[in-house]
């Protein structure tokens, strides 16, 4: 066995260790609330609650992580037990009358936040369309789908009554829902109609690849008008990178899905010159915001260093590594990879960290807050030891 297949074992070993002997360890010790139901997700560094509010989208991705282990995985007790004690919290008090998901409860599921938040539904559609792969229970399925019809009457003014833009002035449309769409769709095929499955894939990848991919800057921008054109403005100029890496192994899924050799190939390129753009030459690590004609950002946390991005870009660049065998695909993972383990990772209690500083000092020792719960990292981790399992075996 050469010394590349050798290291792409050794790490296999250590991202499927890391996942079932570091990190959900830790979210079934300390974040399941056996009071109340549902999880905490506000966990300090060594897994003491800090806040007890409960954010839905938060539940939902927790929900999601143990059901789709279950099904994907191995079918243990113990991680259908725990999305099942997650959904009963959520069935019980995640929604408004007209089925809207909120986005925030209180410890014991009142209503903090209105349902603004049309995320909190997209993860809310794939934890029940898991959970009904996973128990065949029919009330799981219509609530997926009648979420996801939700979604689909909202996704043109996603705010809704809660929006702040004022009308007709700068209307701009958001790259992260037909992100989110191309990913969430496949994950619901169990409970969606074949049709309606094939035409949001269509209607994503148009958007995707079409609409917010500016051949300009050869990547993808966060914000563009809403006729598709570049806005010159801090949303107009915004630059996400973790973003367009996740969204580009979105699009590795749905072109290995419908053997589209060159939607692949566009996937890569793109990806290739993220990583260009957003790589941190000075410190190492992605931003993660940049504008994209090099301006000044309007997020004052644009230079931080997040748990998401680089795990979304290690699974973006592994898994075109594995659909193109573009050798410098490998090598943006192993730079990534060796950043990732020596900043995020902590080997004392558990878990990741989530917020760098840009010299990649720990910005934040939280575990889980408000924005982090259980679902980039174990999701992330068994992406990639699944997909160095299968470069070994090809």
């Amino acid at each position: 066995m050469s010394t590349t297949e050798q290291s792409l074992t050794d790490l296999k070993i250590l991202y499927k260790n890391q996942l079932f002997d570091n990190v959900l360890p830790f979210w079934l010790e300390h974040s399941i609330d056996r009071a109340h139901g549902g999880y905490f997700t506000c966990l300090d560094t060594d897994g003491e609650v800090f806040d007890t509010d409960k954010f839905i989208w938060l539940q939902c991705r927790q929900v999601w992580t143990f059901a789709k282990l279950y099904n994907d995985y191995e079918a243990r007790e113990e991680w259908l037990s725990t999305a099942l004690h997650g959904a009963q919290f959520l069935i019980q008090n995640g929604r408004d009358p007209k089925g809207n998901w909120y986005f925030s409860l209180n410890r014991q599921g009142q209503p903090l936040t209105q349902p603004y938040n049309i995320f909190s539904d997209c993860f809310a559609a794939m934890a029940f369309s898991q959970l009904y792969s996973a128990t065949g229970d029919q009330e799981y399925s219509d609530i997926a789908q009648q979420t996801f019809n939700n979604i689909l009457i909202r996704q043109n003014n996603p705010k809704g009554i809660y929006s702040k833009i004022y009308p007709n002035t700068r209307n701009l449309k958001s790259f992260a829902l037909p992100m989110i769409l191309s990913n969430l769709v496949l994950e619901m095929e169990s409970v969606l109609d074949p049709d309606l499955v094939e035409k949001t894939l269509d209607h994503a990848v148009h958007e995707v690849m079409e609409v917010f991919y500016k051949p300009k800057f050869q990547t993808i921008i966060e914000n563009v008008t809403d006729t598709g054109d570049f806005s010159d403005s801090f949303e107009g100029r915004l630059f996400n990178p973790g973003h367009v890496l996740e969204a580009m192994w979105f699009m590795m899924d749905i072109g290995q899905r419908r053997k589209n050799s060159n939607l692949i190939q566009q996937t890569v390129s793109i990806s290739l010159k993220t990583l260009e753009l957003g790589w941190d030459n000075k410190y190492g690590g992605l931003y993660y915001f940049l504008d994209i004609l090099g301006r000044p950002p309007q997020q004052l946390e644009w230079d931080q260093k997040l748990w998401w991005v680089h795990l979304e870009a290690m699974v973006a660049s592994l898994k075109g590594y594995q659909l193109s065998g573009h050798p410098e695909m490998r090598n943006h993972f192993l730079k990534l990879h060796n950043y990732s383990q020596n900043h995020f990772p902590d080997p004392q209690h558990g878990e990741w960290f989530g917020y760098l500083n840009r010299r990649g000092e720990v910005l934040l020792p939280l575990k889980g807050g408000k924005w982090k719960g259980c679902f980039h990292v174990p999701r992330g981790l068994y992406q990639i030891f699944t997909l160095l399992e299968k470069i070994e075996n090809e």
